[in-house]
Formats: structure tokens, sequence, C-alpha cells
């Protein structure tokens, strides 16, 4: 490692089983969903009282409040109810809950941290600054969600975290979004679909629709299509699936920060949200939105896409557009760069590309900016989070992966005015794993999806071998010093 002087802060977060969310537990056989729903239609009313009531105890301290959740469910089922008697709300909660299950977010891992300054930086004392973390939380199945962490940095570069419930809360999936007229009709003609059947849903469309006009425009060209052609109906199921997943979420202002969860709803997300790194990104006319990329998994494919936020509370899930929207790893630069955004990537699982572009959420022409180098990196090499701005350069801390596949975080400092230019480069890793870091889901890995500068240091949080998370913070003028000192 560098001769840098490296504090390690005695903060570690630690995956904590107790905090889980309740989802579908619904088989896939017609006949067996029809079968727990006749157990259930045949008990007696005082039965169906003293089973919920039983479902109470157990679970009512381990969620805000779950009738909600279990009536949602008995909605999934409903259609499968085979009697025209009313059901008592008991007998529907009861049901619901027949077709429920817990879900512990983060039992596996909390990890792959991103970090940026709050939005509300009210009552931080002078020199201080609130942060917001992201993490990823996997559990049963190697699902990966988002979770959130705050806390704060004092003036003398102490960290704290704010202390968190065992509650965790879904957000309500907003049943009516909205999408870009342009953004959709390029990711449809980069899937293949530039047909007569995309143009007769999107043509009749305005420049942004909601959910329901879009599917009105569906449904009238189906029918105007009948009998449909397999072209047409795979056109129509791609729509659909775009639709899907493009969406958005919001919670309740009455939930903790700690206590929001992202997880997957679309199909291609179905396996997880993996590795989102958090930007706070400044426009040219000063306008602030909090963004993340993040690679969705559905278990055979992975797609990187985009989250939007302002306030943590009301998100965007966007599908990305472009040729070069591949691969894990994009990191979106702070700023535009002479009037055009920016973004790290990893095209070949390799090397470090940068590329350009006018739209935010359309990527192309990406070009090589670093290859592995030194022994530790030999492997590949890629991001560990949107780039810092510095008066020396723009600081990239990354990552390699070297001999027994062994991570470390490494920097290197691009140009200011043309991030193409590589000015300097640490010859020896920022960070490996020592003793215990070494230790957990996959070994020997110390990785990070973003990090800060603040009071003159670098703070980096960082997972530990795909398991838990830990900060070190740098002295900034000591690493710029080192990197300059490597330069290229």
């Amino acid at each position: 490692m560098t001769s840098l002087a490296l504090r390690r802060h005695q903060i570690v977060l630690q995956p904590e089983s107790a905090r889980v969310i309740i989802r579908p537990f619904i088989p896939s056989s017609a006949q067996r969903l029809s079968t727990i729903i006749g157990r259930a239609l045949a008990l007696t009313e005082d039965e169906v009282e003293k089973e919920l009531a039983a479902v109470h105890e157990d679970f009512d301290a381990r969620h805000y409040d779950i009738e909600p959740v279990l009536m949602s469910h008995f909605a999934k089922v409903k259609e499968h109810v085979f009697t025209q008697r009313p059901l008592t709300r008991a007998r529907q909660l009861l049901i619901g809950a027949l077709f429920s299950g817990e879900y512990a977010l983060e039992a596996a891992a909390l990890f792959n941290p991103s970090i940026v300054p709050h939005p509300d930086q009210s009552g931080v004392p002078d020199g201080g600054l609130r942060f917001i973390m992201s993490l990823r939380a996997t559990g049963e199945g190697h699902i990966s969600s988002i979770e959130f962490r705050e806390g704060t940095i004092a003036p003398d570069g102490q960290i704290e975290l704010t202390p968190v419930s065992r509650y965790v809360s879904l957000p309500e999936v907003l049943p009516n979004p909205s999408y870009r007229k342009r953004s959709f009709i390029i990711k449809l003609h980069e899937m293949g679909f530039e047909n007569e059947c995309t143009a007769a849903v999107m043509d009749a469309l305005a420049t942004s629709f909601t959910r329901s006009e879009l599917a009105d425009r569906v449904a009238s060209v189906r029918r105007d299509s009948l009998p449909l052609s397999s072209d047409t109906r795979r056109t129509l199921e791609c729509i659909q699936w775009l639709a899907d997943s493009n969406y958005e979420l919001c919670f309740s202002e009455k939930l903790a920060l700690a206590e929001r969860i992202l997880f997957p709803v679309s199909t291609n997300e179905s396996n997880g949200i993996e590795d989102a790194r958090f930007v706070r990104l400044v426009d040219d006319d000063g306008a602030v939105t909090y963004c993340a990329t993040y690679t969705a998994y559905n278990g055979r494919d992975i797609l990187p896409q985009f989250i939007e936020t302002q306030d943590f509370l009301h998100f965007r899930v966007l599908t990305l557009n472009g040729s070069a929207v591949q691969n894990k790893g994009m990191a979106l630069f702070p700023r535009r760069i002479k009037g055009r955004y920016a973004m790290l990537s990893r095209q070949d699982d390799e090397n470090l590309f940068i590329m350009f572009s006018d739209n935010p959420h359309y990527w192309s022409a990406p070009q090589i900016i670093l290859r592995p180098a030194a022994a530790w990196e030999s492997v590949k090499l890629g991001n560990c989070g949107s780039p810092i701005e510095t008066e020396a350069g723009w600081l990239v801390i990354t990552h390699g992966v070297g001999a027994m596949r062994k991570y470390c975080i490494g920097a290197v400092l691009l140009d200011l005015d043309d991030p193409t230019r590589v000015i300097g480069r640490l010859r020896q890793p920022l960070l490996c794993p020592e003793g215990l870091e070494r230790e957990g889901y996959v070994p020997n890995v110390v990785y990070s999806c973003g990090s800060l500068i603040h009071g003159g240091q670098l703070i980096l949080p960082y997972a530990m071998s795909d398991k838990a998370t830990a900060f070190v913070s740098v002295p900034l003028a000591g690493l710029l010093k080192t990197l300059l000192e490597g330069a290229v």
C-alpha cells in the first residue's frame, strides 16, 4: 500500500437479519393456490379470528402496520377465491397472511456503499457535514436491494452514524407514472422494434405521457391489429416491458431515511438492484439532482439503470439508452464538462472508459482512458464511484483485481478540462484488505461505490469482502501530491 496516513474509523456496519419486510409468498401452481384458499374458506369465523390474532401477536412488533400489506397480498389472489359469499375483513387478512412471508433484506450482506452530502444541512455545526450513504443489502436467494443510512462528519473528522430502528418499509409504486416519449422511442428502436406497430402506438402520444395513456394506446392498436401477427405481439410485449422497467416510487415522510428500502420492482431486476453509485449532480442552471447508476439483474442478464431523486422520498427509475449501456460500473460525473455530461464505464470487464453525452440517459462512443498497469490491478480495473472535483483534477477512486482475485482500492487523477487525460496515478494501492477484512462472502475484497471530500479529507466508505461496511479517511493534500508524483 501507499505510505499515506490512512485513518480507519471505528465503525463497522454488519448485516442485521432482524430488519425484515413482508413479501408475497404465492405458489406458481394455480391448483395449490386454490387449495390453500379452500382451507381458509373452510374455517369458521371464530377460527379465522383466532388465527388472525395469532398472526398479529407474532408479527405486529416486527412491522409498523401489517394489515395494509396483508390486504394488498389478498388482492393479488382474490381472483382465485371461488365463492360468491362476501368475505369478512378478518378472513381477507388471514388469506393475505397465508400468501405472505418475511424477507430479511440484509441477512447475508450489507456492503458496496456510496456517499453524498445530505440535501438538508440545517443544524450541522460549522465545519461539519451531514451525509447520506447508500448500501447494497443482500438477503435470501442473493436478492439485492438499496438501503440508506445518514450520519455526520464532525469538524474534527469524526464520523457518526444516526442510529437505526429495526423497521423497514417499501415505497408505494405510483400506478400512473409519466414517460418521456423521445427516450422511450430510442430504447424501443435500440431493442430492434423500429416498425409500424411501434409507430402506431407512439405517434399518437404527447411528448410526455402517462402509463394509462400508453395502456389506452396499446389496447387500441391491439384491437385494430387483430388477428395479431407474431411481430406485433412481440412489439406490444416489449412496450409493456419497457413501461414496467421505468417506474416511480414514493415514501411516506414519516419514515426515517434508514427505514426506506428500494427493492426490485421490474422483471429485469427481479434478482437484484446491485451497486448503486449515487452522485450529487449540479446542472448548468444550478439545479441539483441526486442520481445513481445501478446494475439490474434478473438472474441471467445484467442491465445498467438510472435513479433520480431530489429528496430521497420520491424516486424515478429509468432505463438508459445508447450502444454503450452495457456491463457494470457506470459512474456519472457530478457536473457537465464543456456543456456535456460525462460518464465513466467498464465496457470490456478490464479497462476504464469515459464517454460524453448531451443527454444523461443516452450513452455511446466510449473511449479507453486507463488500462491495467501495476501487478495488483493486472487482471482488471474499474471505478469505485463517481469522480470528485478537486483543484488538481478529477479524483477517481478505482479498484484493481490482481493475483488470487484480490481486490484493492487505488486512485487516478484526470484533467479537469479534458478528463480523457490521466495526469496522475497511484503506483501502489491506497487500501488493501487486511485481517478480518479478508473474510466474508467473497474473500480478499475491498470495494466502494462512492466517496466524498470534506475538511481536507477523502471520506471513503468501503465494503469488506462483500459482507460488511467500514470507513477510512485520507488527507487529500497528501493523496493529490502522491498522485501527481506518479504522473503518467
